[in-house]
């Protein structure tokens, strides 16, 4: 049992160098790859053509040498594709069980959920919100949040109290209409609500929850086991030099996108 034991050993030890070698000679550049970004916030803005994943994209592309065909796309037509092995990459997702069947990651960044509420709904938590039937969710339609958002999400789909969109432009329009009561946000959402009319009308609520890793998503259908731990390699080698940290300061302040980066 023990020769056994060692045996195994050997051969995941063999394994996991295998796999750095191959992680350490660069993607597969063969077939031209494809990519797809999402309008959010300051994450991307095909009004500008710029935005953190544009810029973290075209940062790994350049690494890479290999050339990435990039659209722009809904969340949830994303989400289709790269389970179906029709896309190869998108940017700034978050893992679940599900996804986890059909997507690899690479962590960039973490951060947290908030609930934004209209100040004249008097929500002080999550729970308050829960609690008042009169109160709407508004939700882009197949994001997912943290776990206490997720759960607010999903007990008040159950009621009928949710009204999804494809962005976050038609949510602040409801909001701004009290169509809907709350919607949940992140950091990349704070500079659209500073420039509109709910900023007055709103507050920022707590979750509660934990800081949520961020990552580029891989395709398993696509990108074998040994081309996601390059593409891997290549974003964990601009998180230590610099060149991710870099990105989000041009966005955040130094002390905010540090604490997004270094997680």
């Amino acid at each position: 049992m023990v020769h056994l034991f060692r045996a195994l050993g050997r051969v995941l030890l063999l394994w996991v160098a295998v796999g750095a070698s191959h992680a350490s000679e660069g993607p597969d550049c063969s077939r031209p790859l494809t990519l797809a970004l999402h309008e959010h916030g300051l994450l991307y803005s095909s009004d500008t053509g710029s935005g953190i994943d544009k810029d973290v994209a075209d940062e790994l592309i350049k690494r890479s040498g290999c050339k990435v065909v990039v659209t722009v796309m809904a969340r949830a037509r994303i989400w289709q594709l790269i389970e179906s092995g029709a896309l190869d990459f998108s940017m700034s997702g978050i893992t679940n069980e599900k996804r986890d069947v059909f997507a690899g990651f690479a962590w960039y960044f973490s951060n947290k959920y908030y609930l934004l509420a209209r100040k004249d709904a008097r929500v002080t938590n999550l729970s308050s919100f829960e609690k008042n039937p009169q109160l709407q969710l508004g939700v882009i339609r197949s994001f997912r949040y943290s776990k206490n958002a997720n759960e607010l999400v999903d007990k008040l789909t159950a009621q009928n109290r949710v009204l999804y969109a494809t962005g976050l432009d038609p949510l602040y329009e409801l909001l701004a209409l009290n169509r809907i009561q709350g919607m949940i946000i992140e950091p990349f959402d704070y500079s659209q609500v500073a420039g509109r009319s709910v900023k007055d009308l709103t507050l920022i609520v707590d979750t509660q929850d934990s800081s949520v890793p961020h990552g580029l998503i891989m395709s398993k259908k696509s990108l074998s086991i040994i081309e996601q731990a390059k593409w891997r390699s290549l974003v964990d080698s601009m998180r230590r030099d610099g060149a991710m940290l870099h990105i989000f300061e041009k966005y955040f302040s130094t002390d905010l996108a540090t604490s997004m980066v270094n997680f």
